[in-house]
């Protein structure tokens, strides 16, 4: 599974970016997406996650500014991001994580696609 991660730039306080995942590889069935963001010298922390089924989580600091949405025809996810702050600021990573069949306990693998730097100046 590859992840390729596109979408982000510059953008003034207040604007909107559309972050896209497009995704090569078969994807198993019970995966989860994501995105996670990461600034140099803090750990990666979730912004969203959407699970197979449909159910959406985010990080607290979203608070109904973001969006993520699964384009199953064209294999991509989304991040709709609007009224950015410059704590917005930061590489954003896409993600799937996906349970290993028949594996218990369960075990997971992860892939990540090679980020995409999101600047939002004020």
């Amino acid at each position: 599974v590859q992840l390729q991660a596109s979408g982000g730039g510059l953008v003034q306080a207040g604007g909107s970016l559309r972050l896209s995942c497009v995704l090569n590889g078969p994807i198993p069935r019970w995966s989860t997406m994501g995105w996670y963001r990461q600034t140099t010298g803090t750990q990666r922390e979730l912004v969203a996650t959407l699970a197979s089924g449909g159910t959406t989580n985010y990080g607290g600091f979203v608070r109904g500014r973001f969006t993520i949405s699964r384009d199953y025809a064209n294999n991509t996810v989304y991040l709709q991001m609007n009224s950015l702050k410059p704590e917005d600021t930061a590489v954003y990573f896409c993600n799937v994580n996906s349970r290993i069949p028949f594996s218990l306990p369960a075990r997971y693998n992860d892939y990540w696609g090679q980020g995409t730097l999101v600047t939002v100046s004020s």
